[in-house]
């Protein structure tokens, strides 16, 4: 699940403008997207297109390689949840590097599939010499769910976001001397730039010195990733010009409506449920409380490879606050279930510090099936809710009940048509092993 930034400068005083550092502050904003490789290509003067990638974190890789970055006025970066997942750099017929976000139907290796992509977009744009045309053919030739940016030694940074419009890409500017692109709006804030709209589903723009062009979007139906409201995309973003926080909180409210319980206090998981369970507290009435304290730094820990590190993770950012909840009875709200063995971690942490009974409250339906664009769900032997139901998973994980939303109640919650939105991971049989 990478997060992808383009950035883009024009005029006079040009090559003043160093692109490595944007590209650091929004792939900072973007790294809940990925925390386990960075790369980063940029254009300066002579056209040479240099490329640089390594594993890690982004502040790791920035301050590890901060004599050795790239220089350039223009340039793209990525940051992946992948090990050894780096943008791609083709060199003929028409040199490029180019980064997605997803995954296309030409191979079942992401990675591959990313290669053999930036390889057709290097033939077309070399054969049709229009990088509209070129790029506007190819996405409504290759199927899948993505989007992606790159970059050309003619100094063209492309942006695109496939007819089905899965996965997120946001456009900014400042005046006339930067624009920008960035998985979310997050990421143009932290790097200054004004969002000016997403790319829409279909859409390619194309950057050059002289100006800004795009096509006529696709007329056809969107899936945007309900997954993005629910957990991947930052607070702070909105995402298909919807505010990602909004939406949580209206999660949390339309949850206690069709689940609700009897309880002390409602505590919500850190990052990303915290703004679900105020929703859930301001329309069940019950206090919210700070429950959990984080030790070290943000840890997206359902997005690790292990189960060891995910379990670190969750305990180096879940350290309960016992006053908060000793003696209590407790909505826990969550934003998902994976595997499970984290949330049983956590209802055991809590009521061994003294929690009386916990009712989860997950702020999605059951993951059960994997994600066929990309997201890094677990095959479907490995959801738990793919094999139990609300009961037997209640049991499983030590809490007195479980609920979970219905496909409805988020499509309610989220605002959008169901036949805008992709829910593919919470539909049996809708996903591929």
């Amino acid at each position: 699940m990478p997060g992808l930034i383009g950035f883009y400068t024009f005029g006079e005083g040009r090559e003043n403008w160093d692109a490595s550092h944007f590209i650091h502050y929004g792939l900072s904003a973007l790294q809940g997207r990925g925390q386990e490789s960075i790369s980063l290509a940029t254009i300066g003067p002579g056209n040479t297109l240099h490329t640089l990638g390594g594993k890690g974190g982004v502040e790791e890789f920035f301050q590890k390689n901060k004599t050795t970055l790239p220089k350039g006025f223009i340039g793209i970066g990525q940051t992946s949840s992948y090990e050894d997942d780096y943008l791609v750099h083709v060199k003929t017929p028409c040199e490029l590097a180019l980064a997605l976000d997803g995954k296309t139907d030409l191979h079942e290796n992401r990675g591959e599939a990313t290669r053999l992509f930036a390889r057709q977009l290097s033939q077309l744009l070399h054969s049709e010499k229009e990088p509209l045309k070129a790029t506007s053919m190819l996405i409504n030739k290759i199927g899948g769910g993505y989007s992606f940016v790159a970059l050309t030694h003619k100094q063209e940074l492309i942006a695109g976001r496939n007819p089905l419009g899965v996965k997120p890409l946001e456009t900014g500017s400042v005046g006339f001397d930067i624009a920008a692109v960035a998985s979310e709006t997050c990421a143009l804030d932290v790097m200054g730039i004004d969002n000016t709209g997403p790319v829409e589903t279909g859409e390619v723009i194309i950057h050059t010195p002289e100006d800004i062009r795009g096509n006529t979007p696709a007329n056809s139906p969107s899936s945007f990733c309900s997954y993005e409201y629910v957990y991947l995309a930052r607070l702070d973003s909105n995402v298909n010009t919807l505010p990602v926080a909004k939406i949580r909180n209206s999660i949390g409210r339309e949850m206690a409506k069709a689940h609700p319980v009897k309880a002390d206090v409602v505590i919500g998981v850190p990052e990303t449920a915290l703004s679900i369970a105020n929703g859930y507290s301001q329309e069940s009435g019950i206090p919210e409380e700070f429950g959990f304290m984080r030790t070290g730094e943000n840890i997206r820990a359902a997005l690790k490879s292990t189960q060891k590190e995910r379990l670190l993770g969750v305990q180096l950012k879940l350290n309960p606050i016992k006053s908060a909840i000793e003696g209590k009875d407790i909505v826990l709200v969550d934003d998902s279930v994976v595997r499970g063995n984290t949330l049983q971690n956590t209802v055991f942490n809590l009521k061994r510090n003294g929690a009386r009974r916990i009712h989860v409250r997950i702020g999605s339906p059951a993951l059960v099936s994997p994600c066929p664009y990309g997201v890094e769900i677990p095959p479907r032997d490995e959801l738990v809710s793919g094999n139990l139901n609300e009961k037997e998973l209640a049991n499983t994980v030590g809490a007195d009940s479980i609920s979970f939303m219905t496909v409805e109640e988020l499509q309610h919650a989220i605002g959008l048509p169901r036949q805008s939105l992709c829910m593919c991971c919470f539909e049996k049989g809708a996903g591929t092993q």
